[in-house]
């Protein structure tokens, strides 16, 4: 069985790191690897579960201390069969010219020789989605204008509870490399945008609910809808415009199963119509009230 450097499987050089450094690598590797972004394609999936093998075991002090102790052997042995395989690729050419001349030939002449592969660069676009779209899962056509001025067309697939600025990235789909390289990829970035109802701000929403002087006053009790679902709100009575209530868990997404929270914002609304009873009674509150005052 072949040695895994799971450091160079979370995008790490070496083993150099601290526990927050293999975090952080790990979040990264594992938002471009997972299914979600790449639903279908198996070795892809290989690769994520990679990583979080590779995660399991360095983020535990005691897996990774025996770890390192074959990984350093390990990399000893690479540097070695590296160097090795350098000097069996030195041309019997240059060879003679080393013995006799005591001289290598200039590294801009072997570098023609010997054109290393050049990957292509990736390709970054953004698309919107608003914040029921993206709490829900959705699923758009993106069109953009290919490199040979074709229009090509991707089925963009957003997982449900998908974060603002999150990127799904089309493997192979950016600009050709050079010299056989590989080509690059395309990342197309989410931007998360409010609706009429509903306003993202991190991982909590906010709506604004209209309520009458009568019902601030007086106090009342309202069904509303959530993102996902009717909740009901009790209006206490002396409520002012702008006053804000909470409800806990009813925001959206973050994490494992964790929710932000619903925050409701009253404005109280004067009717601009009013019937004659209405105005009637209006007359009656003010002259109560100039005779209070």
């Amino acid at each position: 069985m072949s040695f895994k450097d799971y450091y160079n499987v979370l995008g790490l050089n070496s083993n150099k790191v601290t526990i927050d450094e293999i975090k952080l690598a790990y979040r990264e590797q594992a938002k471009k690897y997972h299914p979600d972004m790449h639903a279908g394609d198996s070795v892809l999936e290989e690769k994520f579960k990679e990583i979080n093998e590779a995660y399991r075991i360095l983020s535990d002090p005691k897996s990774r201390k025996r770890y390192d102790r074959n990984w350093f052997i390990y990399t000893e042995r690479k540097k070695r069969l590296q160097n090795k395989d350098r000097e069996v690729k030195k041309s019997f050419k240059e060879k003679i010219i080393d013995i006799l001349f005591g001289m290598t030939i200039p590294r801009a002449q072997t570098a023609k020789r010997s054109k290393e592969p050049i990957n292509g660069e990736n390709i970054e676009t953004e698309v919107e989605v608003n914040v029921l779209e993206a709490f829900n899962g959705t699923s758009k056509k993106l069109k953009l204008l290919a490199v040979d001025g074709k229009t090509k067309t991707f089925n963009l697939n957003i997982p449900a509870g998908i974060q603002d600025g999150d990127k799904i990235r089309f493997i192979g789909q950016g600009k050709p490399g050079k010299n056989n390289g590989d080509r690059g990829d395309l990342l197309v970035k989410v931007k998360i945008t409010g609706t009429k109802e509903f306003k993202l701000v991190g991982a909590d929403i906010y709506t604004e609910i209209s309520i009458s002087p009568w019902q601030a006053a007086l106090g009342t009790k309202l069904n509303l809808q959530s993102i996902d679902g009717e909740i009901s709100l009790v209006v206490p009575k002396g409520t002012e415009s702008g006053e804000r209530f909470s409800i806990k868990g009813k925001g959206y997404k973050f994490g494992r199963g964790n929710r932000g929270n619903f925050y409701i914002i009253t404005k109280i609304v004067v009717p601009k119509k009013l019937t004659e009873k209405q105005l009637e009674l209006y007359n009656e509150l003010k002259e109560i009230d100039e005779k209070i005052s």
